[in-house]
């Protein structure tokens, strides 16, 4: 299976590099190390996009909507997908279809390598494992700050009583 990367400018400006590799019937995304996507499961149209182009901008479309069926894709697990439900919740319409809209660049194969860049980081974000939460305590000197900042909080309050005189 030969593999190669393609270089492409991500949404936030950074060169991200998104890995593919080619087999027999067709070209495979690869998200992570042993998990990979066909390039038959994503759809592309491309649309008019405002922002820069001159005059190309209201005759080219330059704008590229990448399309994801998250609900019906054979190449998710259900735990993957019930992750990246969660996870990608805002960007996954009532279908269960995933969209990632790139227009920064003027010409539509630049745009198309940088929404497939963006899907591929937000897969990767949505299925990367949680860190376990690694318990902690407080030292004994956090301790002592906290008591004393008690006892200063106390005693400011204590001198705005009404002073009551002794009969």
């Amino acid at each position: 299976m030969p593999a190669f990367a393609g270089m492409t400018e991500g949404a936030r400006g950074a060169i991200s590099v998104v890995r593919v590799r080619a087999i027999r019937w067709g070209v495979m995304i690869e998200i992570a190390p042993g998990f990979a996507i066909p390039d038959a499961e994503l759809g592309f149209a491309a649309s008019r996009s405002g922002g820069p182009g001159g005059q190309n901008v209201n005759k080219v479309a330059t704008r590229v909507t990448l399309t994801f069926d998250v609900g019906s894709s054979p190449s998710l697990t259900d735990e993957q997908r019930s992750r990246i439900r969660s996870r990608l919740a805002r960007r996954i319409s009532k279908d269960g279809v995933l969209q990632v809209v790139s227009q920064r660049h003027r010409t539509q194969g630049a745009n198309r390598a940088a929404a497939l860049a963006r899907f591929v980081e937000l897969l990767q974000a949505a299925l990367a494992a949680d860190l376990p939460r690694l318990a902690t305590r407080p030292s004994r000197g956090a301790k002592e700050r906290r008591v004393e900042e008690k006892k200063l909080r106390a005693r400011a309050k204590e001198s705005r009583r009404r002073v009551v005189p002794d009969e």
